[in-house]
């Protein structure tokens, strides 16, 4: 009789211990596996670049079976209080973990912190927060590299030396003021004959209001102006119809920030002379797996960077820009 409650026991604390293994996403009182559920709150749903990211967590959703990802967004890029719902209403779904790319990196703290006490864990991508300790990881690109690479490309095809504007995006957004603090440094640090005319001004989160703000600062200095830089995909959409609007295609050298359909027949016509590439696919893809990881106890970096990338006209059609330029889409 000893010997059998000696061997039940093994068979039980046996049981006990694998419950929680790595293989599996999680265990149910069944014995089985239950299945994960984890939100993807992007900043926007619009624009390509959340498609592409989108397309990458499914990918990796995939690869792991018993994960679903609920994808939701903002359907603009500035409605922050339409992301903060979002939030509050996946803690009250009690999801198992939320990726977010926060439209404003200090608003979204106290609901990021929220979630956190309330046991759902938070991996964030693409923007970071203001404060980041409660966070599993931070899975992004190197937004202040890309703004150096921006602004090395810009002094190349200016041979080092002219007038340069930089359009802003939107007030809040870590990515984007990295890429613009890198580009900027760049240019006091390394360039000296280049002077920047404008680096204050908003282009806006649509297209629309990006092409309305690059006209009007285009028309004020259209007869100093030797390049230009905008810090993503929108503003640069709106950034390069005003330059073939006022006949400055070609003229005024244009770096642009993200890809779309416009944009790189831009780069093949050399209205753009150079795009900096992300990768998001890559970047949806270490998202999910950086956070099923952490549910399973396993351990997770910090800081995940997903890379950073010039297509210029000479290299568009390498292998890997060509890749990065047309990102697989969900």
């Amino acid at each position: 009789m000893k010997r059998c409650l000696v061997l039940a026991c093994a068979v039980i604390l046996a049981a006990g211990c694998s419950g929680g293994g790595g293989a599996t996403p999680a265990g149910t009182a069944d014995g089985g596996t239950k299945t994960l559920r984890i939100a993807m709150i992007p900043k926007g749903t619009t624009h390509e670049f959340w498609r592409s990211v989108h397309a990458g967590a499914e990918k990796a959703a995939k690869e792991l079976g018993g994960v679903e990802i609920l994808w939701k967004g903002p359907a603009t890029e500035d409605d922050r209080e339409s992301q903060i719902s979002l939030v509050q209403e996946f803690i009250v779904q009690k999801v198992d973990g939320i990726c977010l790319a926060p439209l404003d990196a200090a608003a979204l703290v106290p609901y990021v912190e929220e979630s956190v006490e309330k046991k759902i864990p938070v991996v964030v991508f693409d923007s970071g927060l203001a404060k980041e300790d409660a966070i599993v990881s931070y899975v992004a690109t190197d937004n202040r590299k890309g703004g150096e690479l921006a602004a090395h490309r810009l002094a190349e095809v200016l041979g080092k030396q002219g007038n340069v504007i930089m359009l802003r995006y939107n007030k809040g957004s870590e990515s984007t003021e990295q890429r613009e603090e890198g580009f900027l440094e760049t240019l006091s640090k390394d360039y000296p004959d280049i002077k920047v005319l404008s680096s204050d001004q908003y282009a806006g989160t649509k297209p629309e209001q990006s092409l309305a703000n690059a006209d009007q600062i285009l028309r004020k200095y259209k007869d100093e102006v030797n390049g230009i830089f905008a810090v993503c995909e929108p503003n640069a959409t709106g950034v390069l119809k005003a330059l073939e609007n006022l006949d400055l295609a070609t003229k005024v050298k244009f770096v642009a920030f993200d890809p779309n359909a416009p944009l790189i027949a831009g780069l093949e016509a050399k209205k753009v002379d150079g795009i900096v590439l992300q990768d998001p696919v890559t970047m949806g893809y270490d998202s999910v797996m950086a956070m099923v990881k952490h549910l399973r106890g396993e351990k997770v970096e910090k800081r995940i960077s997903t890379g950073e990338y010039v297509a210029t006209p000479e290299n568009m059609h390498d292998e890997q820009m060509t890749k990065l330029l047309k990102p697989e889409q969900h």
